[in-house]
């Protein structure tokens, strides 16, 4: 691919990892933070010392503190900022684009009481005249990882794959590989909701539950992700491949995972308050856990993990009595899940 000018929003361990892969590539990487110190750090020490220490950053991306300087002449934005700061990044924006942009966004959450996706978001706060394409890029990857450029592998999804097909080449190299899926609602919702997951697999590690429990939530837990993604419209399919299945062994299993520690910090007696001010970063599954029991309800999908944890992060729920709770439900079959998927997309037919 010909060189490109890629402007990076959001300069936390993410961001910076992915415009490692964009420089890495030969790209003019322009990498956005808004605290001058932290850009200035970054852009006299080649590091960014705060998320991502000893990695160097190749001489493509340069650190921007001035939003106006960062998108001067760009026409391709990756958006690597938290999700309730989504609508807010995408409205400033505007005001310094003269042209049409594609936005990649690679954060993983779903918007409470509106309910809505990430890519949804950016469409509604943009102007139509201003957006070319919205692409979402998700997968199992970690941003440690992918610093040091260990292999990795993720999904690029758009309602336009021309538009994918281009982001796969801007990222694609050596160490990241991407692949291309249509399905856009599934990669998302599967992206989001395995942050809740990992909330609970990190919880019941933190109450020393073992390798059995911890294997049951994972499986369980894609069940309900599916049964609630394929009631949204998603393909069942994508929930079995990177964003699915792939993203929520990474997450639940990984001391890289900030929702994992968030849990494990639970189950090990901390409140709610006391965690979030510990992990000194976002933690994107407290606020999907609100957001996917609201979707739960909308679309009456019964999803007892996501329940449970809503009651221990909102209600003061002990861990302990949750867990109990969920192991006390009513016998089902393991395969209803399932058959009730296919009969769905059957009908549909």
């Amino acid at each position: 691919m010909n060189k490109q000018r890629v402007t990076v929003l959001g300069a936390g361990s993410w961001g910076t990892a992915l415009a490692l892969v964009l420089g890495d590539n030969g790209h003019d990487v322009r990498l956005w933070g808004h605290r001058r110190e932290h850009i200035d750090q970054i852009n006299q020490t080649r590091m960014n010392e705060k998320y991502l220490p000893n990695v160097s950053l190749p001489d493509t991306v340069i650190g921007y503190s001035s939003l106006e300087k960062a998108l001067e002449n760009v026409n391709m934005i990756v958006m690597a900022v938290p999700t309730k700061a989504i609508r807010e990044v995408t409205k400033e924006i505007q005001a310094f684009l003269q042209e049409p942009v594609t936005i990649v966004h690679v954060s993983k959450g779903i918007e409470p009481n509106t309910l809505k996706r990430i890519s949804e978001m950016i469409e509604e706060e943009m102007e139509a005249r201003l957006l070319d394409h919205v692409v979402v890029l998700s997968g199992p990857s970690h941003a440690e990882e992918v610093s040091l450029r260990h292999p990795t592998t993720v999904t690029v999804s758009s309602k336009d794959m021309s538009a994918a097909e281009v982001v796969q080449d801007l990222f694609m190299n050596q160490h990241f590989r991407v692949y291309t899926n249509p399905d856009v609602i599934g990669v998302e919702i599967g992206g989001a909701l395995k942050n809740i997951i990992a909330l609970a697999a990190g919880l019941s590690d933190g109450l020393g539950y073992g390798d059995n429990a911890k294997a049951a939530l994972i499986t369980r837990g894609l069940a309900e992700i599916a049964r609630l993604g394929t009631q949204m419209g998603a393909n069942p399919l994508t929930f079995s491949g990177l964003t699915g299945i792939g993203d929520l062994i990474v997450t639940c299993t990984s001391v890289h995972s900030r929702n994992w520690r968030a849990g494990n910090m639970l189950g090990k007696g901390q409140n709610l308050d006391e965690v979030l001010e510990n992990m000194g970063m976002v933690v994107e599954g407290v606020r999907t856990t609100k957001a996917a029991f609201q979707l739960a309800e909308k679309y009456k999908v019964n999803m007892p993990i996501t329940t449970a944890l809503h009651s221990i992060l909102f209600d003061k729920v002990n861990p302990k009595d949750a867990v109990d709770s969920l192991m006390a439900r009513m016998k089902t079959q393991e395969m209803e899940d399932l058959v009730n998927i296919l009969d769905a997309k059957m009908q549909e037919q």
